[in-house]
């Protein structure tokens, strides 16, 4: 095992969450900032060797994940997600360059994957995200899409992470309604304007178009029509939001 700790932020991921960790199994440490979960993820995570630190997220993901930071035993980290596992390719590559130990923060290619469909265009085309790095004056912002703060210069890993997004049609929309009330929440913050014939009307059709046409939603058949389809609704759901918080804070 290398002088890694692996950070994870969760809530009631029972399902995910041993398999998740049995992926990190190359790192001396793995931290699970558990949002008092009601299920089984605590125990779980415990029974696999993992430290679980019980702490609210309070919707700010990019705090909760700097909070797991400074809790880091080692110099070098490793952010993942409950619902995400490192390929054994990945797992090599991750080594080689924590035993390296150049001051490089690393990009990883994530792959989106179902259990019984396939998606790779559209709005679940793989996607690059920052996730190795050394632990010091390192940071994540943001409120739903955080970001990684970091000094370092950038470098990426050409092997997997594998993201199983959904496990199913509930779970999807339950993520759609509390990602767009929070996406509407920050922006309202920032005091970004909202008009309704461009941020309602046009904005989700152009939405629509460039995922399904122009990122290639089309190329994945139904599910990709269908994926496409609700990117316009999240779209659109997202600045309704907005629009009547401005106008009634949120109420009809």
């Amino acid at each position: 095992m290398i002088d890694l700790s692996v950070l994870i932020v969760a809530r009631n991921e029972q399902h995910n969450i041993a398999d998740c960790i049995k992926s990190c199994q190359f790192a001396k440490e793995i931290i699970i900032i558990d949002d008092y979960s009601t299920d089984e993820t605590a125990n779980i995570a415990t029974s696999l060797g993992a430290k679980v630190i019980q702490r609210a997220l309070n919707g700010d993901w990019g705090g909760q994940k700097s909070f797991a930071i400074e809790q880091a035993s080692y110099d070098w980290i490793f952010l993942i997600d409950a619902d995400e596992r490192v390929s054994p390719e990945l797992a090599t590559q991750i080594e080689q360059a924590v035993i390296a130990n150049q001051p490089i923060a690393y990009w990883i290619q994530r792959q989106n994957k179902f259990q019984f469909n396939r998606a790779t265009h559209g709005i679940l085309r793989p996607d690059f995200v920052c996730r190795l790095m050394p632990k010091k004056d390192t940071y994540v912002e943001g409120y739903v899409h955080e970001q990684v703060v970091t000094p370092y210069p950038t470098q990426k890993l050409s092997a997997y992470l594998y993201h199983y997004t959904y496990d199913n049609w509930e779970q999807y929309f339950n993520k759609f309604n509390k990602y767009t009330t929070l996406s509407a929440e920050k922006y309202k913050q920032k005091n970004k304007k909202c008009a309704f014939f461009k941020d309602i009307v046009l904005r989700p059709l152009w939405a629509f178009i460039k995922v399904y046409f122009i990122q290639g939603g089309i190329l994945d058949g139904k599910l990709g029509w269908i994926l496409s389809v609700n990117h316009y609704f999240y779209t659109m759901n997202k600045y309704v939001k907005l629009y009547y918080l401005y106008k009634s804070n949120g109420k009809l």
